[in-house]
């Protein structure tokens, strides 16, 4: 097994900024840097518990971002066997590796952005 990190294969056109851009897709959706950050932050959490941590995702919307962090390998599902059985969800060392990604965008939020008054009036 080699010490270096798993390499996902993504389509790129092969311009300069392709890396940005293919990094972008796997963790650019809505509720994805959110439920990595929590993971990074928290460890390995059961659904509820994850669903607890992102404040205002639905389960539906839970379940099909979980399935596809998991599919991207960002994410495992493991299913621990107790009673009842429980599935637990963590990251993979891929999706790990992303921490000092998610926690400067975290820090980048917090010195340049403030909360809107108005919610319509909010960055898209």
């Amino acid at each position: 097994m080699s010490d270096e990190p798993e390499r996902l294969e993504l389509w790129c056109a092969g311009e300069e900024w392709c890396p940005i851009t293919a990094t972008a897709r796997l963790v650019g959706k809505k509720w994805h840097p959110v439920i990595v950050h929590r993971l990074l932050v928290n460890g390995p959490l059961g659904f509820n518990a994850l669903q607890e941590e992102v404040d205002g995702i639905s389960s539906k919307v839970l379940s099909d971002s979980l399935e596809d962090l998991e599919g991207k390998r960002l994410v495992n599902r493991e299913i621990v066997s107790e009673k009842p059985v429980r599935v637990e969800y963590s990251l993979t060392e891929t999706g790990e590796s992303l921490r000092p990604v998610i926690f400067a965008m975290r820090d980048w939020g917090n010195e340049h952005l403030v909360p809107a008054e108005d919610p319509d009036s909010a960055i898209a």
